[in-house]
C-alpha cells in the first residue's frame, strides 16, 4: 500500500484549493465531468449511480450528500463547518477519523476500484438510513438515504475488495497521528555521521507506513538513508517515506555545535470540514484530512573535547618531577587514546603518543581528547634519579574518564633512587659517583660531578706516588 503521486501533490495545495474532495453522485450533468470510478445500477428510484470522483476546477474531488446535484467543473465553494451527516447530526469520532484518513491517503487515487470504494464508504458513513423509511424510492434527493448493501453488491469485484481493504486500513491507521524524532544514544562528534530516526504512529500507537516525510537539518548534513527504497541526497534536507514500521532512518553529520533535525508531514485531521457550494442544491465537498500538518524535531549538543593534566611526583616528597616520559593510551594501556576527531593519538612510530613532564612543575597537559573516554598514562621512561624502582614490565600508570569540556587530573608517582650515606672503602668510587649522577637534572650539575670524579682520580694518583717514594 503506497501513497499515490497525485495524493502527494494534493497535500501541498491544502491552503489554497479544494484538496482531495469527497464525492458520490447519481449521474453527471451536462456541466460536470466525471473523474475516476464506476457507474453502477443504483437503488430503486435513483437510476444509475456514479461511485467515484469528479473534476472540479481541474482537480479531482469527492462530494457528500447522496443524490444531490453533481458539481459543475467550474463550481465555486466557500468554507463551511465541520462535516455532519446528511441529517445534520455529528459523525462519530471514529468515522470522522476514518474519513480524514482515507481522503488523505486516497484523495488523489488513479485506481477506479479505489475511487469507487472511497465514494461508497463516504456515503455509507454520511448518508446511512436512520430507519428503513429513509430508503423509500419516492423520497426527494435531499431526503433519501444511501443503501450501502445494495450498492456494494452492484460494485465490480475489484471495487468490493477495495471497500474492505480501505475500511480495514482506515480502522488501523486513522488519526490522530503522532510524529517523533529520536536522536542517537551515543554522543555525536563533528564530522562523524550517526543515525537519527523519525517515527509516525497512529491513534493506537502503531507505526504508519508509506507516509511522506520532509526532513530539514540545521548545523548538520543529511546523508544516505537506511530506509529501503529511499534515496536521501546529501545536504540539509530530504523527502522520504516511512517504512513498514512507520520509521525513517537517516544519517546526520554534525557541522555545527547543535545539530537539529525537523520532520514535517501531512496527517489526517481529527475531523474533516466541508466546503459549501454557492448553489445549495449541489453536493457539498470536504477537504482532505491532510490539511493538518505535524512537525517534530530533535536536537543534540555536539560533544565537547576534554583534556588531561598529568603530574609526575616524587613518592617521598610529593613534589613535581620533570623529565618523565609518559604514553597516552586507552583504558587497556596498550592502544592509543583518541583525539576529538576520532583518530588515534600516535607518534611517528605508530605507537601511542608520548609527552614529557615539565622540569619546573612536573606536569603536562594533553588537549583535544575525545570525550567521554577512559584513558591511561603509562610511564615509558623514568626521569633521572628514579630508575632503580622502575619496572618496565609493570610501569607506573594512572587512569581516569575524560568528560566533555572538563579536565581530568592524573598523578603518577615514582620512588627516588636511594643515595648512599657514605662511600664504602674499596676500589669502586666511580660506581658510587654514578649513583650521585642519577639524582641530578641540570647540565651544570652534571659538569660539577665530572670535575669531582676527575679530582678524586688525581688524589688517588697523588697518594700512590707519595707511597712509592717512601
Amino acid at each position: 500500500m503506497r501513497w499515490s503521486t497525485r495524493s502527494r501533490a494534493l497535500v501541498g495545495l491544502v491552503a489554497t484549493a479544494l484538496l482531495g474532495l469527497l464525492s458520490v453522485a447519481p449521474a453527471a450533468s451536462a456541466d460536470s465531468q466525471r473523474g475516476i470510478g464506476h457507474l453502477i445500477e443504483g437503488q430503486p428510484g435513483t437510476g444509475q449511480d456514479w461511485l467515484g470522483s469528479y473534476v472540479v476546477g481541474g482537480q479531482q474531488v469527492f462530494c457528500v450528500s447522496f443524490q444531490l446535484t453533481a458539481p459543475d467543473t467550474g463550481e465555486v465553494y466557500k468554507p463551511g463547518d465541520e462535516l455532519l451527516t446528511k441529517w445534520g447530526t455529528k459523525l462519530p469520532a471514529d468515522q470522522a477519523a476514518n474519513i480524514s484518513y482515507l481522503l488523505l491517503r486516497y484523495g488523489g487515487t488513479k485506481e477506479p476500484d479505489d475511487a469507487a470504494a472511497l465514494a461508497h464508504l463516504l456515503h455509507s458513513w454520511t448518508a446511512a438510513p436512520r430507519t428503513p423509511a429513509d430508503l423509500v424510492a419516492s423520497l426527494p434527493p435531499d431526503k433519501i438515504a444511501y443503501d450501502a448493501p445494495r450498492h456494494l453488491a452492484n460494485l465490480p469485484a475489484g471495487a468490493r475488495a477495495a471497500v474492505e481493504r480501505l475500511r480495514t486500513e482506515a480502522e488501523t491507521n486513522r488519526g490522530p497521528w503522532t510524529a517523533s524524532v529520536t536522536t542517537p544514544k551515543a554522543p555525536q562528534y563533528p564530522g562523524e555521521a550517526a543515525e537519527w530516526t523519525v517515527t509516525v504512529t497512529n491513534a493506537k500507537g502503531k507505526g504508519v507506513p508509506d507516509v511522506p516525510v520532509k526532513l530539514t537539518a540545521t548545523d548538520g548534513t543529511l546523508g544516505d538513508t537506511a530506509t529501503a527504497g529511499n534515496a536521501s541526497p546529501p545536504g540539509g534536507g530530504a523527502s522520504l517515506t516511512t517504512d513498514a514500521d512507520g520509521t525513517v532512518r537517516v544519517k546526520l553529520t554534525p557541522d555545527g555545535a547543535r545539530p537539529k533535525l525537523v520532520a514535517s508531514l501531512s496527517a489526517p485531521a481529527d475531523r474533516p470540514y466541508v466546503r459549501v457550494p454557492v448553489d445549495t442544491a449541489k453536493q457539498r465537498v470536504v477537504s482532505t484530512g491532510g490539511e493538518k500538518e505535524l512537525t517534530a524535531q530533535g536536537v543534540v549538543n555536539v560533544a565537547k573535547p576534554g583534556r588531561a593534566q598529568v603530574t609526575k611526583t616524587d613518592a617521598n616528597t610529593g613534589k613535581g618531577v620533570g623529565g618523565a616520559v609518559l604514553r597516552i593510551t586507552g583504558k587497556d594501556k596498550t592502544a592509543a587514546a583518541l583525539a576529538q576527531d576520532g583518530k588515534p593519538l600516535v607518534g611517528a612510530d605508530g605507537k601511542p603518543a608520548v609527552v614529557t613532564t615539565d622540569g619546573a612543575t612536573g606536569a603536562v597537559t594533553v588537549e583535544n581528547l575525545r570525550a567521554p573516554q577512559e584513558i591511561c598514562v603509562v610511564e615509558a621512561s623514568p626521569p633521572p634519579g628514579y630508575t632503580n624502582a622502575y619496572d618496565p614490565a609493570n610501569p607506573p600508570s594512572a587512569c581516569g574518564m575524560v568528560k566533555p569540556g572538563e579536565t581530568l587530573a592524573l598523578t603518577v608517582s615514582n620512588k627516588p633512587n636511594e643515595v648512599p650515606r657514605a662511600i664504602p672503602a674499596g676500589d669502586r668510587p666511580v660506581a658510587q659517583a654514578r649513583g650521585v649522577v642519577e639524582t641530578s637534572y641540570s647540565a651544570p650539575g652534571l659538569a660539577g660531578l665530572g670535575l669531582l670524579v676527575l679530582l678524586g682520580a688525581g688524589l688517588v694518583g697523588f697518594a700512590a706516588r707519595r707511597a712509592s717514594r717512601r
